[in-house]
């Protein structure tokens, strides 16, 4: 199990975000009003303005847009990981998040821009909350 940092609330309009963590979706936002993706967790569209924004869950299927390896690391929490990635990952229903593709031998040449990759839940050693990350598919 890792040992990620965990989510600290009230932390402002991400709750949902981390209950759907917590339930297995990986969940974002559409405007009812303009009907605009959006990613990250916010009070009102980037787009329009409006407030009136509605939770959706994403099928949690995408594609590595880029990535970067970290090898050396003295961060807590991210020590014992050794080698891994972070990785932006656009969604098929239209939004870019930042993760980490794993469940790989070795980050340095089994990712790969284009590469497809699911959503899964990675449990922390400590807290509830499960943190969203992605392997090849």
């Amino acid at each position: 199990m890792a040992k990620r940092p965990q989510p600290q609330f009230p932390e402002p309009h991400t709750e949902s975000f981390w209950e759907g963590a917590q339930q297995g979706e990986l969940r974002y936002q559409r405007c009812d009003a303009c009907e605009e993706i959006v990613f990250y967790p916010r009070q009102h569209c980037p787009s329009c303005g409006s407030q009136n924004l509605s939770w959706q869950v994403s099928k949690g299927e995408g594609t590595v847009y880029t990535f970067s390896v970290v090898r050396q690391n003295r961060m807590p929490g991210f020590i014992d990981l050794g080698a891994y990635s972070v990785a932006y990952i656009d969604l098929d229903e239209g939004f870019r998040m930042m993760s980490s593709v794993v469940g790989v031998d070795d980050p340095t040449k089994d990712i790969a821009i284009g590469q497809r990759v699911r959503v899964d839940f990675e449990k922390q050693e400590e807290g509830d909350y499960p943190i969203p990350v992605f392997r090849p598919i």
